[in-house]
């Protein structure tokens, strides 16, 4: 199964790479956003991330949905994993 999680961008920080920080639900890590450039991207867009890419844009309310949707299937489970995603020094 292949999950992608929504994230906001906060920032960008490195044009060259292509690389954006995003918040996913409290947790900040750095990810690819190339796909989504020539369409547009700017600090506070919503986009699903799967593997550390951007897929697409979404606007907020999927955003909300989608994280809801996971806290209702995944429970305890995905605080576990975002804890576990938090304390690790993944950038």
């Amino acid at each position: 199964m292949c999950l992608a999680i929504p994230g906001q961008v906060i920032e960008f920080v490195d044009a060259e790479m292509q690389l954006a920080r995003v918040d996913i639900a409290g947790v900040r890590r750095v990810i690819h956003v190339g796909l989504l450039l020539p369409d547009g991207l700017t600090v506070g867009d919503w986009v699903l991330i799967h593997v550390g890419f951007a897929l697409s844009k979404i606007d907020d309310e999927e955003a909300q949905r989608t994280l809801l949707f996971l806290q209702q299937l995944m429970g305890d489970e995905l605080v576990d994993e975002l804890q576990q995603i938090a304390e690790s020094r993944v950038e």
